[in-house]
């Protein structure tokens, strides 16, 4: 009844979107909680912020490893898309020495597919379309890993939450506290049908802090902003590589 569980991965895994009176909580850290109805739980979550799958694979998985984890969530790859320096094969190199290592020390992994959020920022087709081609590749990866790895995948795709306004914080990056919930409850039900037992997260919000439009303005303020600008560096190459968006044909009279 001892169980293991290390969390790698971005902001996603660390639970920006999710505030809580000591810090952030956010999905791993739910399904952990759950965990501990049944399971004497060892938990640990090594993700940081902003990190790429290099991070993870320089600075996270021997942590993980060292964890000798039963579980181990593997979820990154976003950050990498917002690079200028975005390479399939890097990526794909990383994520599946990752998985391997994690798997071949006993894990079972616990992975995503990204849905298009393209839809959820609301881009215009002329930027969309580069995004949901690097999404496109992070997701071919996780094909891989899940083919060759097995474990638990969600399919946030599939997720009916996914493309609601409620589902996201106000950067529309991060999930909001329902989103963290729904993505918990998601990969605790796949344990669940794999044999474990234990009560699954609640969908319903819970000991987090409310949030208002100060707080909003505050974290744009101080994050947001700031986030955008770094990003705006590193797409501007990619982005005048672009055909520029077509104009509509004037009206005739």
């Amino acid at each position: 009844m001892y169980v293991r569980y290390a969390a790698l991965g971005d902001s996603a895994t660390v639970g920006v979107g999710d505030p809580v009176p000591d810090g952030w909580r956010g999905w791993s850290r739910l399904l952990a909680a759950a965990l501990t109805t049944s399971y004497d739980l060892s938990y640990c979550n090594l993700a940081v912020s902003g990190s790429t799958s290099a991070d993870v694979l320089e600075h996270q998985l021997d942590d993980a490893l060292a964890h000798r984890p039963d579980l181990a969530s593997l979820v990154v790859g976003l950050n990498d898309t917002m690079r200028a320096s975005f390479d399939p094969a890097d990526l794909r190199e990383r994520v599946l020495t990752c998985a391997e290592a994690l798997t071949d020390a006993g894990a079972q992994l616990l992975t995503v597919r990204y849905h298009d959020h393209a839809a959820v920022f609301g881009l215009p087709s002329w930027l969309a379309r580069p995004l949901r081609a690097r999404l496109g590749c992070v997701n071919a990866v996780y094909d891989e890993v899940h083919a060759s790895y097995g474990g638990h995948r969600v399919d946030l795709a599939l997720q009916p939450q996914v493309l609601q306004r409620a589902f996201w914080s106000v950067d529309r990056l991060h999930p909001s506290e329902l989103g963290h919930r729904a993505l918990a409850r998601a990969h605790a039900e796949l344990l669940l049908a794999a044999g474990m037992e234990f009560q699954p997260p609640s969908l319903l919000p819970s000991g987090g802090l409310p949030q208002g439009w100060r707080d909003d303005v505050a974290w744009l303020v101080r994050e947001g902003a700031p986030w955008v600008g770094r990003r705006a560096r590193d797409w501007a190459p990619t982005l005048t590589l672009l055909p520029a968006p077509r104009r509509a044909a004037p009206a005739r009279r």
